[in-house]
This record gives C-alpha cells, sequence and structure tokens, in this order.
C-alpha cells in the first residue's frame, strides 16, 4: 500500500494557512458562515423570544424586527429583554452546537480540532444613542481569561461603524502596552484616546462571523447608526492549553 507523504508545509490546505497568517497578523479573522441556513434559524428563534417577551406579532421579518427593536423598547428594559432572549437561546438544545458549526472551519483552521467551549452563550444589544451597553476598551486577559482564547463574535443584523466593535491590531497593541504606566490614575476613556486613531472598526454584515485575538484592546462606544445592534459571543480554545483562572 502506498501512503502519500504529510506535505512539507504541515497538514493545513493553502486557504487554511492563509486564515491562521491573517489571524497573526491582523489580530482577527472575518468570513462567511459555514451554514447559512443554520444562521437563520438561530436568528429567527432569537426573533421569536424578543417577540414574545415585548408582546409583539411574529409576521414581521426576523432580521427588520431585530434591527428596529429600539422602537418597541426603553432603554431601562432593555436589560430584562435581553436575559431573556439569551436565556432562551442557551435553553435551546440545539444552540451551542450550531453556534460552534457556524464557525467550526476557522476554528479548526486556527486553533485546532480538539477544542473548549465556553458553557453559555453571551447576547449584546445595543440601541441606537444608548449609553447604557457599552464595554470599554479593555482586554479580556486583563479579567483572568486565558492568552490561548479565541472569540468567536456572531452578528444577527449587518455590524458597521459605530454599530460593530472596534480592535487595536496588533503591532499598536504593543506599543501601548509596553507603556502603560502612563495611564496610571487615568481612566478608560483617557486609553480610548490615546489609540483611537489607530483603532479598526470591524464591518461584518450579517452572514459572517469574527474570531478575534481577545489579547488586543477592544470594545464599542455609542452606536450612532439606525439600527440596533444584535451580537453573540462565545470563546474557544485548544483543548489542552492552559486555563488561566477561569473554567
Amino acid at each position: 500500500m502506498n501512503f502519500a507523504l504529510p506535505r512539507v508545509d504541515g497538514f493545513l490546505n493553502s486557504d487554511e494557512a492563509a486564515l491562521g497568517a491573517q489571524y497573526l497578523q491582523r489580530g482577527y479573522v472575518i468570513a462567511p458562515v459555514a451554514d447559512r441556513v443554520a444562521l437563520d434559524r438561530l436568528r429567527d428563534a432569537m426573533a421569536g423570544i424578543a417577540a414574545k417577551h415585548l408582546g409583539l406579532g411574529t409576521s414581521r421579518d426576523p432580521g427588520a424586527l431585530l434591527d428596529d427593536i429600539h422602537g418597541s423598547v426603553e432603554a431601562e428594559a432593555l436589560n430584562a429583554l435581553r436575559m431573556a432572549v439569551i436565556n432562551g437561546v442557551n435553553d435551546l438544545p440545539w444552540a451551542r452546537q450550531v453556534y460552534f458549526e457556524l464557525a467550526r472551519p476557522l476554528l479548526e483552521a486556527i486553533v485546532g480540532n480538539e477544542l473548549a467551549m465556553q458553557r453559555r452563550l453571551n447576547l449584546s444589544i445595543q440601541m441606537p444613542g444608548d449609553d447604557s451597553s457599552l464595554l470599554a476598551v479593555h482586554a479580556d486577559v486583563w479579567d483572568g481569561d486565558s492568552p490561548f482564547e479565541v472569540v468567536v463574535w456572531l452578528p444577527f443584523v449587518d455590524c458597521f461603524n459605530t454599530k460593530t466593535m472596534f480592535l487595536l491590531p496588533p503591532e499598536k497593541g504593543g506599543e501601548v502596552e509596553a507603556r502603560m504606566a502612563d495611564f496610571d490614575g487615568g481612566d478608560t476613556d483617557d486609553l480610548f484616546a490615546a489609540i483611537e486613531d489607530d483603532l479598526i472598526w470591524l464591518d461584518v454584515p450579517y452572514g459572517h462571523v469574527l474570531l478575534f485575538n481577545q489579547n488586543l484592546m477592544h470594545g464599542n462606544r455609542i452606536n450612532r447608526e439606525g439600527g440596533t445592534r444584535w451580537t453573540m459571543n462565545c470563546r474557544f480554545k485548544g483543548l489542552f492549553s492552559p486555563y488561566a483562572g477561569k473554567r
């Protein structure tokens, strides 16, 4: 029996190798989800839970319902809606598997095929002009997360400009971290002002998924666009890489 020898450049094909190189250089990759039908199923389930919580009809297009939800809920009631939706989604027996499958090719190319996945999916809802859902500039490792984790960030509406998240690219992040002592006594707004010109605002349309390196500084600002942002996020890491202080 004649067995072909492994490629000298490893077990990744050229597309997978390119993804890995892009992730290392930029700190993120954006690509179409692996299964658009499954994504639509997850979005439609979210929209149905939201509509039920708010007493809305379900005849509207699910994407439009999510994008325009700010017309049906006040800011002070937003967290109750978010909790109802994310609890409902996490109760779906198929949701976690679908979430993984949507990003599986990217995860296996960048992280590997022996993976640990965060137990619960997380949800962010950011209405236009609302300052109650802001995520100040930070890196997740500052809070004790493993540096070996990647974040799978999944939009359920088109995310762009201030309706998306920002990321400080690796080369700029290294420069800032080398002088973090300069920000002692300041706050996150001071840090944001220092890095604002170097930030990348990630354009992630519905139907795509973002994987990013949570060692890099990231966050969001007030949504100045016309629609509400709906995004989920979940952490993945190599099963046998260090877990840091969190499980």
